[in-house]
């Protein structure tokens, strides 16, 4: 992982189903990201949720992507 690309996790299912429930959407209404992206996790597959962390400033702002 280079310095400058933010953190990128992948959710576990519980984890998943989880955030599914509490923002009330489906897997399908999440933003997509590539599976050949070069920031995703080992192992990562389709279907998967990732988590990314990106920091600006004192702030950590959090975004999730499913993997097509």
């Amino acid at each position: 992982m280079h310095i400058l690309q933010p953190k990128h996790t992948k959710l576990t299912e519980k984890e998943s189903e989880d955030l599914l429930k509490n923002i009330n959407v489906s897997r399908a209404q999440i933003p997509k990201i590539l599976l050949s992206d070069v920031g995703l996790p080992e192992g990562s597959v389709v279907g998967d949720i990732i988590k990314v962390e990106r920091k600006e400033g004192d702030k950590i702002n959090v975004y999730y992507r499913v993997v097509v």
